[in-house]
Parts: structure tokens; C-alpha cells; sequence
């Protein structure tokens, strides 16, 4: 069964500038990606997450600030295809409006960037020696989600539900649709780890939870300027 947010019923009061502003960039930066051709993947490999830099199979390294900052931040602007920018260019639209609106544009970008890096530290540490890149706004846009679990538990959700052939639009409390996500990253990556294929490509499933986890402890300490129970 797989679920497909695409909106909320949270009354905005401020115009979503930032959320805008990240998916139109990492729309352009994109667009760029494919202009590359077979080039890309030496951006890839310069610019992506790749655990090995900064691990051996039994810890880590003492990387650079740079050499571990920088790629970080630019690994959650590349995408590695149009369904990966589509998925999560929509769970940021659909949660990433009423969170930037309760929150203010700054502590929205602080919570986004924050919890992508959590979610990069976290898919270094359990991927140690692996020398597969971590691309993708997955793990800020976790952030964002988690954020939304603690705000906005009792929102409704207009989501697709997908068995199959068949689909259905449903509208879901908040707690449903994310609890829901939560568990499905969290149980796949458990399942990724005891069959020691973590680092084998796919998913970064971790980085998911990290992020996810960071944004509910962050959507807590910030206390959102209006913050509603819907």
C-alpha cells in the first residue's frame, strides 16, 4: 500500500517563500544535472555523501570541516532522477507551507538544513566504509515531517492510496500519514541492516529516520510562533 499526500487543511497566514525557493532551486540544480550528461556522475562523486570518506569499517575519521560540511549541503540539492525530485519536491509543498508558516522563514530554514545534516551523520555512521554517495533532500524534508507530527497532529491529510490497480483519496489525520512513513523507514532500515545491505545502493533509510527524529526534537525546542493543534 502506498500513500501519496497532497495537501493539508492548515489555514496559512504567510506566503511560503522559502519552501517555494527550495524546490525551485532543487528543480534548477536538476536541470543542471541533466545538462551534464556523462559528467554527472564525476558531480556525484564530488559533491555526494560517501561514508568512506570520513569512516573506516570500524569508525570515524577526522575529516576536514569543509571536507565534511560542503558536501553535505550540496548532496541535499541533487537528485538522482525524476521520480526521487517529483516524491520529494511534493512531501516538502504538502508539509513544508504550514511548518515554515507556524515556525517563520528563518527557524524553517535552520529546522530543513539542521536535519539534513543529522540525517547525513546518522547514514555515515551506520554505512562506515561505504563508498555508495547519499544525494537528496530526504533527510531535511524528514525534518520538516517530524516537525509537522508534533505541530500539527490532528491535521487532515488529502492523500492517494495505491493497492495495486486500484486507488482511493482518502483525507487522514497528520499522526496516520507520517506514524505511517515513520515506521515503514525505520522497520526497512532495520531490515537493511541485518541482512548487511545498507550499503548496497537504494534507499538510505536511516538517513530518514535521523532526520524525521531531529525535526520532532527541533519542532519542540523551537516552539513555532503559532503553534495549532488542528
Amino acid at each position: 500500500m502506498i500513500p501519496i499526500p497532497l495537501r493539508d487543511n492548515i489555514r496559512r497566514q504567510t506566503f511560503w517563500s522559502c519552501t517555494l525557493a527550495l524546490i525551485v532551486l532543487n528543480t534548477l540544480i536538476f536541470l543542471y544535472e541533466l545538462s551534464l550528461g556523462s559528467e554527472l556522475n564525476r558531480l556525484i562523486q564530488v559533491f555526494g555523501v560517501i561514508p568512506a570518506r570520513y569512516t573506516t569499517p570500524h569508525g570515524w575519521l577526522i575529516p576536514s570541516l569543509t571536507g565534511l560540511l560542503i558536501p553535505v549541503l550540496a548532496s541535499m540539492f541533487l537528485h538522482a532522477g525524476w521520480l526521487h525530485l517529483i516524491g520529494n519536491m511534493l512531501f516538502l509543498f504538502v508539509f513544508g507551507r504550514s511548518i515554515e508558516d507556524r515556525f517563520g522563514h528563518g527557524p524553517f530554514l535552520a529546522l530543513y538544513f539542521i536535519s539534513g545534516f543529522a540525517a547525513a551523520f546518522l547514514h555515515i555512521d551506520l554505512n562506515a566504509g561505504s563508498r555508495l554517495p547519499l544525494i537528496g533532500a530526504s533527510g531535511a524534508i524528514a525534518g520538516i515531517l517530524g516537525a509537522y507530527f508534533v505541530c500539527f497532529p490532528r491535521a487532515r491529510i488529502t492523500t492517494v492510496i495505491f493497492l495495486i490497480f486500484f486507488f482511493w483519496t482518502v483525507h487522514l489525520p497528520a499522526i496516520v500519514v507520517l506514524g505511517y512513513w515513520f515506521l515503514i523507514q525505520f522497520f526497512m532500515g532495520f531490515q537493511a541492516l541485518a541482512i548487511e545491505s545498507a550499503t548496497g545502493g537504494g534507499v538510505a533509510w536511516w538517513a530518514h529516520v535521523g532526520g524525521f527524529l531531529t525535526g520532532i526534537i527541533l519542532g519542540l525546542i523551537f516552539r513555532p510562533q503559532r503553534l495549532s493543534w488542528q
